[in-house]
């Protein structure tokens, strides 16, 4: 009878181990999809608890990656997916642009929502996360209504550390990363 219950609880042992292998070999993909959508993430997560979050690399060279619209050449900015020679040439024609606001509105025209997004993910000016407007936040790509409501919560914020702890409550560690290249504190 013992042997019984020890030989069903190491097949059921063995079962779980397989099913989590399983899907942690699913995850890696699902990762990268799941990253896109801030809001969708913000929604399922609420009531989870935040990761250890890693340190990531410093703002600078998070932002190294990120073409700031004020100053790219207009080679740099044919160069990001989505931006043609004619949208370059209107971007550099609108300079300089006090903030994302205004850069939207020249490709807004241009460009359809995904477009920008893609777009936003190479070129873009941080915004303050303590002055930032909720139609600035929304330009972030992948941060809907519920997300902006979580970054003007918390505000002031007082350090990068901050942010990271706080929107860290709704979000993973990948996500406050790709976050962080998208804003500063001034």
């Amino acid at each position: 009878m013992k042997s019984k219950r020890i030989e069903s609880k190491v097949i059921a042992a063995a079962l779980l181990f397989a099913l989590l292998q399983g899907c942690q070999a699913d995850t890696s993909a699902d990762d990268a999809a799941s990253a896109t959508d801030t809001a969708a993430v913000a929604a399922t997560d609420v009531g989870a608890a935040p990761e250890a979050m890693p340190t990531p690399a410093p703002a600078a060279t998070m932002q190294s990656a990120m073409a700031n619209p004020n100053s790219a050449t207009a080679s740099e900015l044919t160069s990001i997916p989505g931006v043609n020679q004619p949208i370059a040439d209107a971007i550099v024609a609108g300079r300089p642009y006090a903030n994302m606001v205004a850069l939207d509105k020249v490709l807004s025209p241009k460009l359809s929502e995904k477009a920008r997004d893609s777009v936003y993910a190479r070129l873009w000016m941080p915004i303050d996360l303590n002055k930032a407007t909720g139609a600035e936040i929304m330009l972030i790509p992948g941060v809907g209504a519920r997300m902006r409501h979580e970054f003007e919560e918390y505000r002031p914020y007082t350090s990068i550390e901050r942010f990271r702890r706080e929107i860290g409550k709704y979000v993973d560690s990948t996500e406050i990363a790709r976050l962080e290249r998208y804003v500063t504190i001034k």
